[in-house]
């Protein structure tokens, strides 16, 4: 699992020419450091009579970026599980038109789940992008720079699973599904883009 892996081993992991991890459980990583900078925020807004108005409210808020943290992670490992069957079916055998279909089938199953992985993703990013633009305005103002930070690991993990959304329904034969799914996937990387560039901008403009 990839949440058992040292930093460096993960990055020689990564480097390599194997097939996992690869970019999908790279951007759900990245969210997950995203989200665990957030959650420093939080507990660094806590306990502080600044901040006394806030502290229930942050205290769900951490509860909420805990889970999403725990999902990222188990989505890296996910994307990699999915991913294995995929590279797989890539290599049957398509000499006659029964093992041509077989084939097709396959395939689209598993390009299906393939998508549906980042897509996850996208959506746990575009959830915590909203906590980050919370506590870009009511956090510790002594670590404002960490949401700024924080929200470029989210932005990255966003955009990287649009791309791995898009070349796997880019193959898929259901186009009506493979669309919608692309539909879904620019709703949440516009939703997910524009708030976080805000957010950075705010981060920025709280810094000078």
């Amino acid at each position: 699992m990839i949440k058992d892996l040292t930093v460096s081993t993960f990055l020689e992991e990564l480097s390599s020419k194997k097939p996992t991890p690869g970019g999908g459980g790279a951007a759900a990583l990245g969210g997950a450091q995203g989200v665990a900078l957030g959650e420093m925020v939080i507990n660094l807004t806590l306990g502080k009579k600044k901040y006394a108005d806030v502290e229930e409210e942050m205290q769900l808020l951490l509860v909420r970026l805990e889970e999403i943290r725990a999902e990222f992670l188990r989505l890296a490992d996910e994307d990699a599980r999915v991913f294995a069957p995929l590279a797989a079916a890539y290599g049957l055998p398509s000499g006659t038109e029964e093992e041509k279909k077989h084939k097709e089938e396959v395939l689209e199953t598993h390009l299906l789940a393939a998508s549906l992985v980042p897509k996850t993703v996208m959506e746990q990013a575009v959830e915590a992008i909203k906590i980050m633009d919370i506590l870009a305005h009511k956090g510790s103002r002594l670590a404002v720079s960490d949401v700024g930070v924080g929200v470029s690991f989210l932005r990255t993990a966003l955009l990287g699973a649009k791309m791995n959304v898009s070349i796997n329904t880019k193959f898929m034969k259901q186009r009506e599904t493979a669309l919608q799914l692309d539909q879904e996937a620019s709703v949440l990387a516009e939703t997910g883009r524009k708030l976080s560039d805000e957010i950075y901008a705010n981060v920025e403009a709280a810094l000078k």
